[in-house]
């Protein structure tokens, strides 16, 4: 699917399709993790049912208000007590499918929000 192209800066995501991501004029075939100024590819998280805080250190490190799991072509949730420990350290997150989490990233960009996408790629 591919988004409209907006003139604001930061690390847009043009287009999702399963295996690939388009950022600005990058394409990602594998798990990435994107803010509004950066572009993690070698982010490779446990199992959505499996993941743990430390799958989220590098997106933790940029200092999100919140943060988008893509969980692929279906929405999956991790554990209730990952969940509950992002919330308490007062980031927000919320789960659905990558191309979901695509096209909110932009909208939350575009508002200037500190968000940052962790997006599995299937």
């Amino acid at each position: 699917m591919k988004f409209t192209a907006d003139a604001a800066t930061g690390n847009f995501i043009r287009a999702y399709q399963p295996g690939q991501l388009t950022v600005r004029n990058e394409i990602i075939h594998c798990n990435a993790i994107i803010s509004h100024d950066r572009i993690i590819t070698d982010w490779q998280p446990a199992a959505v049912h499996e993941m743990s805080i430390a799958d989220f250190r590098s997106a933790l490190e940029l200092r999100p208000e919140i943060i988008l799991l893509g969980t692929g072509n279906k929405q999956k949730f991790p554990h209730i007590a990952l969940l509950t420990q992002l919330l308490q350290s007062g980031i927000a997150i919320e789960v659905m499918e990558t191309g979901a989490a695509c096209r909110t990233f932009n909208v939350l960009l575009g508002e200037r929000r500190a968000v940052v996408a962790a997006l599995l790629i299937d």
